[in-house]
């Protein structure tokens, strides 16, 4: 499978929302995203569209901030990787994990874990 790795170990190629271009996958990514959680209430499409990481976009995890002031384009070429950064991240991450295996379909769930579960292994690449 083709890769787009993050800064925390996301791969973009297998991200819904990375590859939401419609306004109707937009709405859907908006509508996903908050039944696992990770939005407080349905956001517009401008705010759930991406198109990566980047110095303008917040960080859930802070680390687009904290790889520009370790000089670094990804975390794993830190010297203080892993940090506690990280391990909590990690530790988010398989909450979110057990969160979208109750409350998706099997076919998004085998989308989300593509895209975002396997960020332990993608970090070490």
């Amino acid at each position: 499978m083709e890769e787009k790795i993050t800064l925390c170990g996301d791969n973009c190629i297998a991200c819904p929302r990375y590859n939401a271009h419609s306004k109707e996958e937009l709405r859907q990514v908006a509508e996903l995203w908050y039944r696992v959680g990770w939005r407080d209430h349905i956001v517009s499409n401008e705010e759930i569209r991406c198109d990566g990481c980047s110095s303008h976009k917040q960080c859930t995890y802070h680390l687009v901030e904290c790889t520009k002031e370790h000089n670094v384009d990804k975390c794993n070429q830190c010297a203080e990787f892993p940090c506690e950064k990280i391990s909590s991240m990690l530790e988010r991450s398989k909450e979110y994990q057990k969160r979208c295996n109750e409350v998706c379909t099997d076919a998004e769930y085998e989308m989300l874990e593509k895209a975002f579960f396997d960020k332990e292994n993608n970090l070490k690449k």
